[in-house]
């Protein structure tokens, strides 16, 4: 069978998150959100999304390819790769991965940075390629129709707020999310720095919910928060949970995503998601009062480009 590489087309999107749904049943993916997210790619990213199709034009495997624009350091490239379970076997990774590390080197990455499911047929595939194990992150799932921990009310001086509620001015929400990502545990890192661009690809995200996300408030200033994504299937997950450091310590990111949960089994979900790096042990701990059990893990390759 012939398999074909090319960017990608906007006829794409739904076969696009199909393969991604079989490929990392974890992870939310609707034909909406990864429209949007083609559409919405800071223009310092580089972004180039690829889908490797058969002859008939059946989308067999995908790659998020781009630079990390919001990295401390320049020259930060990632690549991350899937290919539907029904069609391994084909060639469509090699040609996808070659297509994505070309297109890297020439826009300058220096490194290269990608997930790969922990499967010794994929360990196998990226150490050939001269790729070097780093970090590695867990997949965790919860069912939502099992039960759920009490609601716990807030401690006296603190109000659990919808993030609807900042509708308004989201800003207060955009630097609480700024500090929270910050020093969240990986090998890239991150600084939120673009107000305009959070707004554009968070705060108007097709995947978050509002609705459900919840912001703990002392005494008038959000302190911890634990943000949703939900797609309509009932399937819900945490983009992230966080407290800013000056508030850390009194459970209030667990008393936030806590009230998220139950708001998100009232509304019908059945199923919640979350990705932890396995050296988040606090948040681990946190998912494992709530009933989350590990369901995969992945582990970050990194190369050095010449």
């Amino acid at each position: 069978m012939t398999v074909i590489v090319r960017d990608v087309r906007p006829e794409d999107a739904e076969g696009f998150a199909r393969v991604r749904r079989a490929a990392v049943p974890f992870m939310l993916a609707t034909a909406e959100q990864v429209a949007f997210d083609w559409a919405h790619s800071h223009p310092e990213a580089h972004s180039r999304p690829l889908v490797a199709v058969t002859e008939d034009g059946e989308v067999i495997g995908t790659a998020q390819v781009g630079l990390a624009h919001d990295a401390p350091r320049p020259g930060v490239g990632y690549l991350n790769v899937y290919v539907h379970p029904d069609h391994q076997g084909l060639g469509a990774g090699t040609l996808l991965v070659r297509t994505a590390e070309e297109h890297l080197a020439e826009r300058g990455a220096t490194v290269l940075y990608g997930w790969a499911m922990d499967e010794p047929s994929n360990r196998a595939y990226a150490e050939r390629r001269g790729y070097t194990a780093s970090r590695t992150a867990h997949f965790l799932r919860l069912d939502l129709t099992a039960g759920l921990p009490p609601l716990q009310a807030p401690p006296p001086g603190v109000a659990l707020l919808t993030a609807e509620e900042f509708a308004a001015d989201p800003r207060p929400l955009f630097e609480l999310d700024a500090v929270t990502t910050a020093d969240e545990p990986g090998d890239v890192g991150a600084e939120l720095d673009d107000y305009a661009h959070w707004l554009d690809t968070t705060w108007n995200h097709p995947l978050f919910d509002r609705a459900l996300t919840m912001v703990a408030v002392v005494d008038g200033e959000p302190a911890a928060f634990s943000a949703a994504r939900t797609d309509g299937l009932g399937r819900y997950a945490t983009g992230m949970t966080g407290t800013a450091p000056a508030f850390r310590g009194r459970g209030l990111a667990k008393l936030a995503k806590n009230a998220s949960l139950h708001r998100a089994r009232a509304a019908g979900c059945t199923e919640a998601f979350t990705g932890n790096d396995a050296g988040n042990g606090p948040m681990l701990a946190i998912n494992e009062w709530f009933g989350y059990a590990i369901g995969a893990t992945e582990v970050r390759y990194v190369r050095a480009l010449g």
